[in-house]
């Protein structure tokens, strides 16, 4: 779904100060979603959007949330714009976008997560931040101290509803969520619509417009592939399928199955980072913005990083460990094609897992290119491409990068959103 030279910003009710912000990211045509969104979610209406990660839906909540509470007043500890997100990346990630449209309108922003000292966090409350973009577990604890009140919110964002759902997270977003006043606006975000995000949408949007910008599976510029390999081949088939130039994310079932696989991958010639729940909160941040600025080319993650990770230019996402249902395949599988383009999809199998990877498969819809492959198969050279630069990351990456620092402008480009109707 094209949108046409003649839809601007401007043209859709958007302030001129987030329009400039926008330009000099150089962004200056909406995505079709936010095309379609933006005039209900400026005018205040409740939205429902579906549409998996790139189709624009970060700055389309970013700007209707900005522009509608710019020149109000934020007290102490009582912020008036709330973004609920699964994970810490994704929350880094969200602010990264959201700084330059809120500094356009003398607005602050602020994150709050678990994995690192609350103290700055406190003080942001206190110095009267407007917007928190929030994991709901560590924001419900400085609830729970004082530190933070949520009955002055106006504008809630739920963003991918469905992995909070996956996460466990339900029971203390709807807590969160009842602390906001009922007649705020609220926008929810998921890929999939299923029974548990319902479950929010019934209880907290009130006549919401819905827009989705493409079907529930797998978009057509995603070409997958599904390659049986016999055990011992596994490292061998997967470093020769990262060891070209293209830029590879490579997902295992566990942590420590990412650090075994990172450590062999090095071993092999493929020097890589890391995205997984044993690294620190500071070396996660330094491995995904080396990843997300291209300073490091191969990223081995955990589920994880598969809301995580928000980054164009992915030519290949491997599954190096299939996935355990096919959600989590579609989620994975979406760190590539991202915003139009096109992007490889590689499930690395062994003969006793096929069977549980064609149901897998048919859940996703999905019908993959298989072959049986060995490391020097001439299928994985043509997927792979040249050799890649043999100096790129070690694996424990600690590249003096900083979130913020690659994900900055990059990431408003990157990331774009939805909108919708009005709560009555």
């Amino acid at each position: 779904m094209a949108v046409g030279p003649d839809v601007t910003f401007t043209a859709l009710g958007v302030p001129e100060p987030i329009v400039t912000a926008l330009a000099r990211a150089g962004i200056t045509t909406p995505f079709p979603i936010q095309a379609a969104s933006l005039p209900d979610a400026l005018a205040g209406r409740d939205i429902l959007g579906r549409g998996r990660t790139g189709s624009g839906k970060t700055l389309g909540f970013s700007i209707p949330l900005v522009a509608r509470l710019a020149g109000g007043h934020t007290s102490a500890c009582r912020p008036r714009g709330l973004i609920l997100v699964p994970t810490r990346e994704l929350a880094s990630q969200v602010q990264a976008v959201l700084l330059p449209l809120a500094r356009a309108m003398n607005l602050s922003v602020t994150t709050i997560f678990g994995g690192t000292g609350q103290k700055p966090q406190v003080a942001a409350l206190r110095n009267r931040v407007d917007i928190v973009v929030a994991c709901p577990g560590r924001l419900a604890d400085l609830i729970q101290q004082g530190h933070c009140h949520l009955g002055d919110v106006e504008i809630s964002v739920l963003d991918e509803a469905d992995h909070m759902a996956d996460l466990g997270f339900l029971p203390v977003v709807r807590r969160l969520m009842e602390a906001t006043p009922p007649e705020g606006q609220r926008m929810l975000f998921s890929a999939t619509l299923d029974n548990a995000v319902d479950v929010l949408v019934r209880r907290f949007l009130s006549e919401p417009a819905v827009h989705a910008v493409d079907p529930a599976t797998t978009p057509t510029a995603l070409v997958h592939h599904l390659l049986t390999v016999a055990p011992a081949d596994r490292v061998g088939v997967v470093a020769a399928l990262a060891g070209g130039k293209n830029r590879s994310l490579v997902f295992t079932r566990t942590k420590h199955g990412a650090q075994k696989l990172a450590r062999q991958l090095t071993g092999a010639g493929v020097p890589v980072a890391q995205l997984h729940g044993n690294l620190g909160q500071g070396a996660r941040e330094r491995n995904l913005a080396s990843f997300a600025s291209g300073a490091a080319r191969v990223m081995v993650a955990t589920d994880i990083a598969a809301r995580g990770i928000h980054v164009d230019g992915i030519d290949l996402v491997i599954h190096a460990d299939p996935p355990a249902e096919h959600k989590a395949y579609l989620h994975r599988s979406g760190r590539t094609a991202r915003a139009g383009a096109a992007g490889t999809v590689i499930t690395v199998q062994s003969p006793a897992q096929a069977g549980d990877v064609r149901v897998l498969m048919r859940q996703a819809g999905v019908v993959p290119l298989a072959a049986h492959v060995s490391p020097g198969s001439a299928l994985l050279r043509s997927i792979a491409g040249p050799p890649g630069d043999p100096a790129s990351l070690p694996v424990a990456s600690e590249a003096p990068l900083t979130a913020s620092r690659a994900t900055g402008r990059g990431a408003v480009a990157l990331s774009a959103g939805y909108r919708g109707r009005r709560r009555r």
